[in-house]
């Protein structure tokens, strides 16, 4: 323990770096999962192809990623960046599935009942399907929030400084409270991150509150039989 006392400034100063690193990749990775998404739902054709290769990146390791992408895009091995384009690529390819669920999820009704009342198709996505589809979404998005903040760590073996500086450096040198330390904060963070988000959509998605106390309020009856 007499490691962690005088090491705070250390853990939390690669608390906030990783925190910081985390963010970008999971924001970046919604905004590009969202147009794949609505391609895979709306055209059957193109659907297998969409997912299957966005399940095929996932695949990928995370240090082979770390490995190819800088010759490709003719980036630094010890960039930032290297390790930003990395995590992005991993949350799209879990995301995209939960955008195309979550839009396959709404009712058809609703959008033959928006369309009926003059909606554009494009505003009826954004002022219907999305919102509608937003549960589905977020429980995408907490999935891609742990998963970034785990991989993460590996962005030490480029030269990233992140919570997993700890967990190779307290193996060098035989610390197992150092080790302890960074797999507790990552897993602190990641915490933090998934209730953020579950606020988030508390604030954004009301209805969703609203529609669950109505559910709980219908009374169950038995039908008694002639």
């Amino acid at each position: 323990m007499n490691w962690l006392w005088n090491n705070l400034d250390l853990v939390l100063e690669l608390s906030v770096e990783h925190l910081r690193l985390s963010l970008p990749p999971i924001i970046l990775g919604f905004i590009v999962s969202v147009p794949l998404g609505w391609l895979a739902y709306r055209y059957k054709l193109t659907r297998g192809l969409v997912l299957t290769l966005a399940g095929l990146l996932y695949t990928i390791p995370s240090l082979a990623l770390f490995v190819l992408l800088p010759p490709l895009l003719g980036i630094s091995f010890l960039s930032e960046l290297n390790v930003l384009i990395a995590l992005t690529i991993y949350a799209v390819a879990l995301m995209t599935r939960s955008v195309a669920d979550g839009l396959a999820s709404v009712d058809p009704i609703v959008r033959e009942s928006a369309t009926a009342v003059g909606y554009s198709p494009w505003r009826r996505f954004f002022s219907v399907e999305l919102p509608l589809a937003g549960p589905v979404l977020l429980a995408g998005l907490r999935v891609v929030a742990v998963s970034t903040v785990s991989l993460v760590t590996v962005g030490v073996f480029v030269g990233v400084r992140s919570l997993g500086f700890l967990f190779t450096n307290g193996l060098q040198r035989g610390i197992i409270v150092e080790i302890v330390t960074g797999i507790v904060m990552t897993v602190v963070i990641a915490l933090i991150l998934d209730g953020l988000l579950v606020l988030l959509g508390r604030l954004v998605l009301p209805w969703t509150r609203l529609d669950a106390r109505a559910r709980r309020r219908i009374p169950v009856t038995t039908a008694v039989p002639a």
